[in-house]
């Protein structure tokens, strides 16, 4: 447990979320190294067009607008789709809904790179996003049920995942894009298929759980005054989050080459704060206090990113990756911490508000374009990263994990040892691996 500076025990307010150590994590089961290296897979995949966006619009001849709709398409399903993962999965095992949805990805990946015009390549991206919600909110569940070193090390292990994809993405788009806009998708799809072999020869089906998740569950979850505070900061900033993503690659318009150097350089900066600033951060300064500053200068960067000059963009571009990854650790944190519901439920009613504003990002920053002007979808950025730390600093106390429950967490004491079976007993997320 926390103290004051002045050695009184900390009150609920001063508790950060997931306090513990997060433990090595590198030693872990091959079942966790399988799905954590389908994950990275599986985060390219957004990333993956950036680099492409005008290279498919000049192949398609579409306008920035439309072939902004793949990031809307893709997470518009994403979005709806949370509300059935837990359904899924808690009725054909978590495993099953693994090989489900990366077969999915692997199908309409490879139908993305035959498409013949941009409404066509929008449909397809829409499939492969209802095939990365079953993977990724499943995968999450895996990794956390089975990583040594407990939630702490779970988290920071997807966030690797995550950090290491958003990286990796913009640099295969680059690399292949340079052929041909087809060809990342052809690629996508061929290392997809090799992430589903690798979970079928390292994962074994895990026990189902006791109580089947209904499709309401992730709904009834966002009654927790917690939950509900995570998900609306964590909208606001997503919008921020994919208005950088999805609306640049057209402000820089540069070659697949560079454009996807820029966005590794950006991943690269997302990962390494993710995984290894992020936690320091907390430590130090408090999860929600870390938050919202992160969040306040995210909008800064992304203001100073649409006035600037064509150098500024780009620098603000990579810098905004390192906010990106502080905010991504400690939302997932927070979501996971937050509620006493079964972490799946949780992250699914968390993850369909917040992906709805990945959706609604890449459709609106170009319409706000054509309403004004190049600067105003930064502004409109700008500011909701603004409104997401206002809901941080408004609903702080609900935001905190109980103290009891947290320094359990902390100490690991029999309390801890406790909530972490009743979870996997709930969640069915104890892995078997070979």
């Amino acid at each position: 447990m926390k103290s004051t500076t002045g050695g009184e025990p900390a009150t609920a307010a001063d508790v950060d979320p997931f306090d513990a150590g997060a433990g090595s994590i590198l030693r872990q089961p091959k079942a966790v190294w399988a799905t954590a290296g389908a994950s990275v897979v599986a985060f390219m995949g957004i990333g993956l067009v950036d680099p492409i966006l005008p290279s498919i619009a000049k192949g398609l001849q579409a306008t920035p607008g439309q072939v902004s709709l793949l990031f809307t398409s893709y997470f518009l399903i994403t979005a709806m789709a949370m509300l059935v993962t837990g359904f899924v999965s808690s009725r054909i095992g978590g495993r099953r809904t693994l090989l489900l949805g990366l077969a999915f990805v692997v199908v309409f990946a490879g139908l993305a790179g035959t498409s013949g015009s941009v409404a066509q390549l929008v449909g397809f991206r829409a499939g492969w996003g209802l095939g990365n919600a079953l993977f990724v909110s499943t995968a999450l569940a895996v990794i956390v049920g089975a990583a040594a070193g407990g939630s702490a090390a779970a988290i920071l292990l997807y966030e690797s995942a995550l950090g290491l994809g958003m990286a990796c993405g913009p640099l295969l788009g680059a690399l292949l894009g340079n052929i041909s806009w087809r060809y990342p998708f052809f690629g996508t799809a061929t290392l997809m298929a090799i992430g589903f072999l690798c979970i079928t020869a390292f994962l074994k089906e895990q026990p189902k759980p006791v109580r089947k998740t209904s499709l309401l569950d992730p709904i009834k979850a966002l009654g927790h005054g917690g939950l509900a505070s995570a998900a609306v900061s964590a909208f606001f900033y997503n919008y921020t989050f994919f208005t950088v993503l999805a609306f640049t690659p057209f402000v820089l318009n540069m070659t697949p080459y560079k454009s996807g150097a820029v966005f590794f350089a950006w991943g690269v900066l997302l990962a390494v704060f993710s995984v290894i600033v992020a936690p320091r951060m907390q430590e130090r300064f408090g999860s929600l206090k870390v938050l919202g500053g992160s969040l306040v200068l995210l909008a800064a960067d992304v203001a100073v990113l649409g006035y600037g000059d064509h150098t500024t963009a780009i620098v603000c571009t990579i810098l905004s990756g390192a906010f990106i990854g502080v905010n991504n650790t400690v939302y997932t944190e927070l979501a996971l911490g937050i509620s006493d519901a079964p972490r799946p439920v949780a992250s699914a009613g968390y993850n369909f508000v917040r992906w709805f504003a990945a959706a609604a990002a890449p459709y609106f920053a170009p319409k706000i374009e054509e309403w004004s002007d190049i600067h105003m979808p930064f502004v409109a950025g700008a500011l909701t990263a603004l409104l997401g730390a206002v809901v941080v600093l408004v609903r702080r106390r609900a935001l905190t994990i109980p103290q009891a429950l947290d320094s359990a967490r902390a100490g690991g004491t029999p309390m801890a040892e406790e909530l972490e079976t009743r979870h996997a007993i709930e969640e069915g997320v104890t892995v078997f691996a070979k």
